[in-house]
């Protein structure tokens, strides 16, 4: 750690002095203290100080988290999407002030970097630079603690890798950081290159970086109205409720063709969540990364977007998972949409997956055929459910046991043309087949 101290005379001074709870390396030298004469190579951390701030969200009244955050814009406060989740209110305070602002709103999220774009009511600061380009490996990165009198602690480290880290983008560091100074400005020089936080991968603890270009393209997107902080939830209000009962349906885009669908209204919940992550972009290049022949395609994994070749994909959501609610009368016919879930052993309310999906393909069952189902699973189907699988087919195996909330309006044969191409053993496609974008029919 470096302290960077302010000596106040006629002029702002600044010094430099190494301090270590241990032993240096060989290699290492104490840095000597110099006076604030700067270099080409210095940065004056210290005007940062103000665009810094401790985050604390509030479900009412009970408090549920602090972190760090930062101004992005005059008004505009960048933050992980972690503490302030399932809040209903939060405060900022500035590192150079005691008193909190309130929070108004978020104009921007995205939910698989973890990234929310808040803003904030009576008070304006000055925006800490981000860097759209990928810093490069071994650069030196360092980030500051709030001011312990006339002492800034800076703490130094380096980049070590960029890339997909258990599906998503990061920057993996030697930096340490611990739970308070999580989502605090990274920088490489005197550019941000985004917010860091640690976190358990492959069972070991490591020292992230959601980078900032992620920042910037939300940013680029952001609303201009902010959106009540409840409304990260999973759960929709009554006024949004309402209206996305009047939506006539979604176009899925994908790589192989459009497929159109409507989503039911006696799930209200489901559709309500999946319209919501639409607005939000959420399924944007995410990969249909499972395609079983004659069953279903799936997709809305948040792990794909960035996933590579090899990747073991298909496990990671939004952040929260949705209650099951198997309505009576809805069954799994060619082309409807439904919910995964984990198995029952360790999911015994069967709570659903937050963001992922299947349409179901499926094929044509006989009468003997449902006969056995019937007696392995114990659900009874109805003389119109065996007219529809033997005619039109489906998937009614796993009737009574997952959400059904909607179904394809046009496109069967995209799905068709999907659910025939060559898979590996996970039944994830060969070659890489993403949703281009989600919008809505209105």
């Amino acid at each position: 750690m470096i302290v960077l101290k302010r000596i106040y005379v006629l002029i702002a001074l600044a010094t430099l002095a190494a301090c270590s709870s241990g032993p240096q390396k060989a290699d290492e030298k104490a840095n000597p203290e110099t006076p604030a004469t700067k270099t080409k190579s210095q940065v004056d951390y210290l005007q940062y100080v103000p665009s810094i701030v401790q985050i604390e969200s509030f479900d009412q009244s009970r408090f549920l988290e602090s972190e760090t955050a930062f101004f992005v814009d005059s008004n505009l406060i960048a933050s992980r999407l972690t503490p302030v989740i399932e809040a209903t209110n939060a405060v900022i305070v500035p590192w150079d002030e005691e008193k909190k602002y309130k929070i108004e709103g978020f104009v921007a999220v995205d939910r698989i970097n973890d990234l929310v774009l808040l803003k904030v009511k009576g008070i304006h600061r000055a925006a800490i630079p981000l860097e759209n380009n990928t810093a490069p490996s071994l650069q030196k990165s360092i980030y500051l603690t709030k001011p312990q009198g006339n002492a800034l602690p800076l703490h130094n480290g380096k980049v070590t890798k960029h890339g997909n880290v258990a599906g998503s983008m990061r920057y993996l560091v030697t930096n340490q950081f611990r739970s308070k100074t999580y989502g605090t400005p990274v920088f490489i020089g005197e550019k941000c290159i985004g917010l860091g936080y640690a976190d358990v991968i492959d069972y070991e603890n490591q020292n992230l970086v959601i980078p900032s270009d992620l920042v910037l393209a939300m940013m680029a997107k952001a609303n201009t109205t902010p959106q009540p902080l409840d409304q990260l939830k999973s759960s929709a209000d009554r006024a949004t409720s309402e209206a996305n009962k009047k939506i006539k349906g979604l176009l899925i885009e994908t790589d192989m063709g459009n497929i159109r669908i409507r989503l039911y209204n006696e799930t209200p919940e489901y559709r309500d969540n999946f319209i919501a992550l639409v607005k939000e972009n959420y399924y944007d290049s995410l990969l249909i990364h499972r395609v079983i022949k004659g069953f279903c395609i799936q997709s809305g994994a948040a792990d794909t977007r960035y996933a590579g070749k090899t990747d073991v994909v298909g496990w990671k959501g939004p952040g929260y998972t949705l209650p099951a609610h198997v309505v009576s009368g809805l069954f799994h016919k060619r082309g409807v949409i439904g919910s995964p879930r984990k198995p029952d052993r360790g999911n015994s309310k069967r709570r659903s997956d937050g963001s992922q999906f299947y349409i179901v393909t499926g094929r044509k069952y006989s009468d003997l055929e449902l006969d056995e189902i019937s007696k392995e699973t114990g659900y009874k189907f109805t003389p119109e459910q065996r007219r529809m699988y033997k005619t039109i087919g489906g998937a009614p195996h796993i009737d009574g046991s997952y959400t059904i909330f909607g179904e394809v309006t046009e496109g069967m044969d995209v799905a068709d043309k999907i659910n025939a191409v060559a898979v590996d053993s996970d039944f994830r496609p060969l070659e890489d087949i993403r949703v281009r974008r989600i919008t809505i029919i209105k």
